[in-house]
């Protein structure tokens, strides 16, 4: 059976860059050869804060958008979220997204592909890696950092990466494969 990989935007503001390093990676990992692998862009699950008044832990979902984020997020076996930096942090969109569902998120691998300026997103990565070790996920140590995405745009909006991108993108995924498949018999 194959791994089925989440490639998951994480910005959901107007004029965001997300979808375009995202389609990047999605490409990347579909290449790459070692998951299924499919593009999901949060802004589109509409997510409001928090509304839920169970636990996500109970699985007691009384809204349909919590119903379609929870079966999207339980299908996958790895994720890699594509996400900015602000303010030295993970976009809320993020933290309201891990926080909506809890056993969905047990005993995945996850990586990510951090944006912004000369620290390419690095602080919002490591930030996010908190989180994440707390719903059960395993992040990986191997990430990609994109410095400036918005000089690497084609004039249609796609992202043009750099060699170091794509190389730091396949020893993530090679990562990711071995973790997904150890996790996977915990499950």
């Amino acid at each position: 059976m194959s791994l089925k990989l989440q490639t998951i935007i994480c910005s959901t503001r107007p004029g965001r860059i997300g979808p375009s390093v995202g389609e990047w990676f999605h490409e990347v990992a579909g290449t790459h050869g070692a998951f299924d692998s499919e593009l999901v862009d949060l802004a589109s699950f509409n997510l409001p804060i928090y509304d839920e008044p169970n636990h996500p832990r109970t699985q007691k979902y009384e809204h349909d958008h919590t119903r379609a984020w929870s079966e999207s997020v339980a299908s996958a076996d790895a994720y890699v979220f594509v996400m900015p930096e602000y303010n030295f942090n993970p976009p809320p969109s993020f933290v309201n997204a891990i926080n909506y569902v809890y056993n969905e998120w047990n005993y995945k691998p996850c990586g990510f592909v951090s944006y912004g300026g000369v620290s390419g997103g690095l602080r919002s990565a490591q930030a996010a890696k908190n989180l994440v070790t707390t719903v059960k996920m395993m992040p990986m140590v191997e990430s990609v950092m994109v410095q400036m995405p918005w000089e690497n745009l084609a004039d249609d909006g796609s992202f043009t990466a750099a060699d170091m991108h794509t190389s730091s993108a396949n020893t993530m995924l090679e990562e990711m494969a071995k973790w997904a498949n150890a996790l996977k018999t915990m499950r």
